[in-house]
């Protein structure tokens, strides 16, 4: 057995974001969210589910922190309902809204949890969707002013925020594949998209350091790592260009202050054209405090033409798989946390997502999710590579605290280390809840 000790100052945490676990979804003032909307469209999620009520924690609040201090974490990952500090996306503040985050934030402190908050996972207001969206320029200017109502608010509280989580997924999960709110399918308007939610992250960071505000401020882009699946100039070519859509795209404009040109030639090929407007570039390239990472799987892809807008189709290569049928890759964090140091040098790294779905019941009182376990020692194991590597880790967020509303999923897939009881909303610690406390505990882990 070989112990892996981590840093003394190293930061355990958990993760989650509002529409997925907050229900409320028309209390104290909260406006309808884009998500509200998607829901409510038939075939759009698994069941008809939806966010109404999802863990209700919008009233157990308090009864999930006490389980979040009883895990022993030191930081809690979660994210603001842009739609009940603004229910109209713009114009007057939700006073109920800003109330809710005050109790909540201060209960996290009580408990001596770390507060890092996430503006943005995905409910965009509706009314601003019913005036083009993250399509319209506007809604860059919308954000910017719900980010600076925060930070102000807060001022002294909060003192770590994230501006978005995941932009691939709001720009071309949403908006290419069709497969998340709002529900579009048209490469065009992702660029766009992509683009405007890059603007709108430099310009909220501009707004942060002109405030003043103490603490530190990045983002949280999804990744993965891409395999050719042979050394054939076309496989490797449409590999780099899986890694890239994730990594290079969101992350080349705010570090080196440009797109990677052949993507941007690629794009072009494919007919996308680039609406940057004078003064975008430097908008976006802001310095940041640190890099949220969410890391889930990766693959292994072969290059076919027209098969998407990469020309790339992925390989099943026999590696095991979580219950929602994606690949076990733990490497694949070694890989991209080692590629994105070498590209934009020792910028803080803080794992905001990592974790796995499996759907295991309770029996007997007792949720047994040996897989769960075994895919957080093999992800943590090569998280431990990574600081030994020289990559600037400073701490890790297992995603989720508990079983939530898995988006187009609906309530079908459980990312949870807390069982949750959609009927009766009970709670229930699973096997990789006490494996994880104990790891906090300790600091280190066994291999």
């Amino acid at each position: 057995m070989t112990i892996l000790q981590f840093p003394k100052d190293f930061k355990w945490g958990t993760a989650t974001a509002a529409y997925q676990i907050e229900g409320a979804y028309n209390k104290d003032g909260r406006g309808m969210s884009i998500w509200d909307t998607f829901a409510r469209i038939p075939g759009k999620v698994f069941e008809g589910d939806n966010g109404d009520v999802a863990c209700d924690s919008y009233h157990r609040y308090e009864e999930d922190i006490e389980l979040m201090k009883q895990l022993g974490i030191k930081v809690y990952r979660f994210s603001v309902s842009w739609p009940r500090i603004f229910p109209n996306g713009t114009g007057e503040v939700n006073p109920k809204g800003l109330e809710y985050y005050h109790n909540f934030v201060d209960k996290l402190l009580e408990n001596g949890i770390e507060p890092y908050c996430t503006l943005y996972h995905w409910d965009l207001p509706q009314a601003l969707q019913d005036q083009g969206g993250w399509e319209n320029r506007d809604t860059i200017d919308a954000f910017v002013n719900f980010a600076e109502t925060m930070f102000k608010e807060f001022a002294g509280k909060i003192k770590n925020w994230m501006t978005f989580n995941e932009m691939w997924c709001s720009a071309f999960l949403s908006n290419y594949y069709g497969n998340h709110a709002p529900g579009k399918r048209d490469i065009q308007i992702a660029v766009d998209v992509a683009h405007h939610l890059l603007v709108a992250h430099g310009k909220t960071v501009s707004k942060y350091r002109e405030l003043g505000a103490e603490g530190q401020i990045g983002y949280a882009p999804n990744v993965t790592w891409n395999e050719p699946y042979s050394n054939k100039q076309e496989d490797i070519d449409t590999a780099d260009r899986g890694r890239a859509w994730y990594v290079e795209w969101f992350m080349d404009p705010v570090f080196k202050g440009s797109y990677p040109q052949f993507m941007v030639d690629w794009f072009e090929k494919k007919g996308v054209k680039m609406n940057v407007q004078p003064g975008d570039m430097e908008a976006i390239h802001q310095p940041i405090d640190f890099l949220g990472i969410n890391y889930y799987t990766g693959g292994v892809v072969k290059y076919k033409e027209n098969s998407d807008i990469l020309d790339n189709e992925g390989i099943n290569v026999g590696r095991d798989k979580t219950d929602i049928g994606w690949d076990i890759y733990p490497e694949g964090l070694y890989y991209v946390l080692k590629f994105i140091t070498d590209r934009y040098g020792q910028v803080p790294i803080y794992i905001t997502e990592n974790g796995a779905c499996y759907n295991d019941e309770p029996k007997d009182g007792i949720v047994n999710d040996e897989g769960r376990t075994s895919f957080l020692k093999k992800h943590i194991t090569q998280l431990h590579r990574c600081i030994e590597s020289g990559v600037n880790v400073k701490g890790y967020m297992c995603w989720s605290m508990m079983d939530n509303f898995e988006w187009a999923y609906g309530y079908s897939m459980r990312f949870g280390l807390v069982h949750v009881n959609y009927r009766t909303q009970e709670r229930t610690p699973k096997e990789s809840y006490y494996w994880y406390q104990k790891l906090i505990k300790n600091n280190y882990h066994e291999v």
